[in-house]
């Protein structure tokens, strides 16, 4: 019989002691067929959980909704077509109401987003309100394409729209009554074409439009179509709304382009304005960024004037 000394019997009970050990810790990890322990499942379960949590807050979803000036409307509908196009989940309304409507409704929290085609006037800027210009647009005076008149001077368009001028002789055309067609009192374009021309007077101290006009339209739309339905009407539109359906006339031999703008050379321009107040919703957040993006001001330059 083979007998084993005290130091033998010692190292193999320190063998034994290892080897337990060894096959306890791979047992914490693996089964005897190598799968991952129910607590390492758990572990990455949590793991995954957190990504998919993370992505479901970053998604955009619900509604924004932006009202305002109709000259800001239609870059607004294309900035808001081309951000639902990558966010499937988000719906953008955008409303034509004028821009003190627009400004009231950011101040009164109706709307996410305000829009207005001028200055925030004083009384506005006390709501505390944030306005951000998102591009500049160029205000066309425009005739009939029938009229013979394709170039005036700013003190003449002064003079018509006041009235002091109401006969197309009077301005080098045919001999016949000018029809003056304006927006409606809140109009921003109004608003902005009254200020760069001064198109005001004062009455009992207060300061109101010297504007004489004989047709109003609601909108540059309307405007344009009666200019385009009255051989003598003579009107304001945004440059958006400039097509060949009417005449833009020349101001003191400037053309009324987007280009004569940049160029600081036709200045019956005004900014473009979308507004909001306090803390906006991240769903409104996120289009704002949209906006000032290249991608966003490459579509306000197809319109409008970008400001990036």
């Amino acid at each position: 019989m083979k007998l084993f000394t005290k130091s033998k019997i010692l190292i193999l009970a320190l063998v034994l002691i290892l080897s337990v050990s060894v096959l306890a810790a791979c047992g914490s990890d693996e089964d005897t067929n190598g799968n991952v322990s129910s607590e390492d499942k758990k572990s990455d379960s949590n793991t995954n959980d957190s990504s998919d949590n993370k992505s479901d807050n970053n998604k955009l979803e619900g509604t924004v909704e932006i009202a305002g000036s109709t000259s800001v409307q239609p870059v607004a509908e294309k900035l808001a077509e081309a951000f639902m196009d990558k966010n499937s989940g988000l719906t953008i309304n955008v409303q034509g109401i004028g821009s003190s409507a627009g400004v009231k409704a950011a101040n009164q929290g109706t709307a996410d987003i305000g829009t207005a085609s001028r200055n925030l006037k004083s009384g506005e800027e006390e709501w505390g309100v944030d306005d951000h210009v998102i591009a500049y647009d160029g205000i066309a005076v425009v005739v009939n394409n029938d009229n013979p008149i394709s170039d005036l001077d700013k003190e003449t368009i002064v003079k018509i729209f006041k009235g002091e001028i109401s006969n197309w002789k009077e301005a080098g055309g045919d001999d016949e009554d000018i029809i003056v067609v304006s927006r409606e009192a809140g109009s921003g374009t109004r608003g902005a074409f009254e200020d760069i021309l001064d198109l005001k007077k004062e009455v009992n101290g207060k300061e109101v439009s010297a504007v004489v006009q004989d047709v109003v339209g609601n909108s540059n739309g309307a405007v344009k179509q009666n200019v385009v339905n009255k051989k003598n009407a003579i009107g304001y539109i945004s440059f958006a709304y400039l097509d060949d359906k009417v005449k833009g006339l020349k101001v003191s031999g400037t053309e009324p382009t987007v280009e004569n703008v940049l160029a600081d050379k036709y200045n019956i321009s005004r900014p473009f304005l979308m507004i909001t107040k306090g803390e906006v919703p991240k769903e409104a957040q996120a289009f704002l960024d949209f906006v000032f993006s290249p991608e966003g001001q490459k579509i306000v330059g197809e319109e409008q004037i970008p400001v990036k």
